[in-house]
């Protein structure tokens, strides 16, 4: 009828990795929220929202780029992703350069998706723009910045959410090393 009688359970479910993306959740999004308030003067439900949009799209739309990368691995690769993602160990000594290397990458990706998705839904929602990059006294230098284009008005914006990215990646970090015993 929906194609639902094709649609198997898998045998091994990975609770642990579901269980730390909630907690990553739990922890970001609270982080992010006050980091939002103090800098961008929003109100606490306003900031929770964003917070909670944000890492919700964030983190779906990462999973679903995950998926997408995950058949076209090399075996070796995939080896190593189910040995940690199951056993929270590497069995080669090398992936864990690759993997500094790709949480780096993951870093600034995920930056980027969460000021475009912010900056989406502060547009959508229909926020006003004005008071969120109104700064205290002007001089000239911010009188040319904020005449010149439009990318010098996001700069409060991308700078909060650089500020609350890594405040919360800098949590999750500490976590995931408490977590290796």
């Amino acid at each position: 009828m929906l194609g639902i009688e094709n649609f198997a359970i898998p045998k091994v479910l990975p609770i642990g990795a579901m269980l730390f993306e909630f907690l990553f959740l739990l922890i970001a999004i609270p982080i992010e929220a006050y980091v939002l308030n103090r800098k961008l003067k929003f109100d606490k439900q306003t900031s929770t929202f964003y917070a909670i949009s944000i890492n919700l799209f964030s983190s779906t739309i990462g999973w679903i780029i995950f998926f997408s990368i995950e058949p076209i691995l090399p075996i070796n690769l995939k080896a190593e992703l189910i040995s940690y993602v199951f056993f929270h160990n590497f069995r080669n000594q090398g992936t864990q350069s690759f993997l500094l290397f790709t949480a780096f990458v993951m870093f600034f990706i995920t930056f980027f998706m969460k000021f475009f998705l912010l900056k989406f839904l502060i547009i959508s929602l229909k926020e006003n723009l004005k008071a969120i990059y109104a700064n205290n006294p002007e001089n000239n230098r911010l009188k040319w910045r904020r005449n010149s284009i439009s990318r010098l008005q996001n700069t409060n914006l991308v700078t909060t959410i650089l500020i609350a990215n890594s405040l919360s990646y800098s949590a999750i970090s500490l976590i995931i090393l408490l977590s290796r015993k």
